[in-house]
């Protein structure tokens, strides 16, 4: 946590920081609209690892009347997007956040969540300061993500250093989400996956733009140091193996979207199991009565 801190902090510092943020402000947008399509007004909402403000700057005031951004990097939040929205910025680290219990009444975070070191430990925080009937939305990178990338470097490593070690973050499995959820104690889940492609010329161009998003790899056990000749090797495997027609290569980040509510006893309930009084063997004799009544 303390190296994704300071590759963050370094992030937010260079001249042009809004260069990178292409994927992150795309993602916030579309966690906004899933917000704005729950029908409601929020007194008080948290942006849990909010960065610059990817979220806040997609929000209005009529929606959301006050917001609290919670990051782990000073820097990006000095440097946030200003928003229209009342808000106050708060350094704190995901897995502690420092907020009473039932105090919240919605909870956001965009592509944040895939660093922590204890998933299941954030999603009870945010399940905490949560107040009942509130509702988390949240986005987070997939399995799938970057897998040219990581495919690439692996081959290269191979056949120039007769093995390989992850330079690619290990990502949680869409089949893992719900459960987790679920465990710390969110209701009426959706977990929905989609794919954004960004085309860079070529292999060189997307490590240095995940870099300036403060993504580069901090896993523990990374190796640090990569060869001259293996870089060039895996830049010529990725242009052969995924390359474009035009020269450009594809970078492939695969989302997970969540949202879970909070139990609160208002909300609307699954019928008891063995009361239903349609069976589902009759949906097939719909179409006959149907024709029936056609004639």
């Amino acid at each position: 946590r303390r190296l994704k801190r300071k590759q963050k902090n370094w992030a937010a510092l260079q001249a042009e920081p809004a260069k990178c943020d292409y994927l992150r402000e795309e993602v916030g947008g579309r966690i906004a609209d899933r917000v704005f399509d729950i029908t409601r007004t929020f007194p008080l909402a948290l942006d849990v690892g909010s960065g610059r403000g990817y979220i806040a700057q997609h929000l209005t005031k009529e929606t959301v009347e006050k917001l609290i951004q919670v990051d782990i990097a000073e820097n990006a939040l000095k440097n946030a997007v200003e928003s229209e929205i009342p808000t106050v910025r708060v350094v704190a680290d995901e897995e502690f956040l420092p907020f009473k219990e039932d105090t919240f009444d919605l909870v956001v975070s965009s592509l944040s969540l895939h660093w922590v070191n204890d998933l299941p430990k954030a999603f009870r925080e945010i399940h905490q300061v949560l107040k009942p009937d509130g509702v988390f939305i949240g986005a987070m990178f997939g399995g799938d993500t970057l897998y040219e990338l990581r495919c690439s470097l692996q081959l290269a490593e191979l056949e120039r250093e007769g093995g390989f070690s992850p330079h690619v973050s290990p990502f949680t499995a869409v089949a893992d989400l719900g459960h987790l959820l679920s465990r710390a104690g969110f209701n009426t889940l959706t977990v929905d996956t989609d794919e954004i492609q960004v085309n860079y010329p070529g292999l060189f161009e997307v490590m240095e733009d995940l870099q300036g998003m403060g993504e580069s790899n901090c896993s523990w056990n990374r190796k640090p140091l990569l060869h001259r000749e293996t870089m060039l090797a895996a830049a010529a495997i990725y242009q052969e193996m995924y390359g474009n027609s035009d020269g450009s290569v594809p970078a492939t980040f695969q989302i997970y979207y969540m949202i879970g509510w909070k139990y609160h006893e208002s909300q609307a309930k699954p019928a008891q199991r063995g009361s239903a009084t349609v069976s589902f063997g009759d949906l097939a004799k719909i179409e006959g009565l149907l024709k029936r009544g056609k004639k």
